[in-house]
């Protein structure tokens, strides 16, 4: 099915919706190496401007308040890596599992674990994005996700490879 979308409209952000199990696979990995950038100005462009989060207990709306979240996270999530895991997708909504590790400024590391709903509009971009996470401390010994800051290695194992 071919997206039209009125003239005038902004540029569109492949993989667009209905996806495919291909195309939600697609979505995924380029969420997860936006995220492993820590480029919060980056990451906010993949979601309309009016986009809506529940994260945890906080409520964002729109990219400004996505940019000052991701900054204040990242600011505190420090040596963050991600791995997410298409879990489920439909027409317009893909269902994901994460984890991520990270330190506090104190050197305390953990493993966050948590699922994710996204909704998108035609152009391709997340107008909705309910997280639900949960804090594991660890032992840096513990840690799994050790590929150099930034994207993840496609040879590094999965979630499901890591038995996580």
């Amino acid at each position: 099915m071919l997206t039209v979308l009125p003239e005038g409209s902004p540029p569109l952000r492949p993989p667009l919706p209905p996806f495919t199990l291909e195309t939600a696979r697609l979505k995924v990995q380029a969420a997860e190496d936006g995220w492993n950038s820590r480029d919060a100005v980056r990451v906010a462009q993949a979601y309309t401007p009016d986009s809506i989060w529940r994260n945890r207990s906080e409520f964002i709306r729109g990219r400004d308040q996505i940019v000052a979240f991701l900054t204040r996270k990242w600011e505190g999530e420090l040596d963050y890596r991600l791995i997410k895991e298409l879990w489920a997708h439909s027409e317009n909504r893909i269902a994901v599992r994460f984890a991520y590790e990270w330190h506090d400024q104190a050197g305390n590391w953990y493993r966050s674990y948590g699922n994710e709903n996204w909704e998108f509009a035609p152009d391709g971009l997340m107008r909705w994005r309910i997280a639900s996470i949960n804090d594991l401390a660890i032992r840096e010994a513990d840690r799994l996700f050790f590929w150099p800051l930034g994207q993840r290695p496609s040879d590094h194992p999965s979630l499901s490879t890591l038995g996580l």
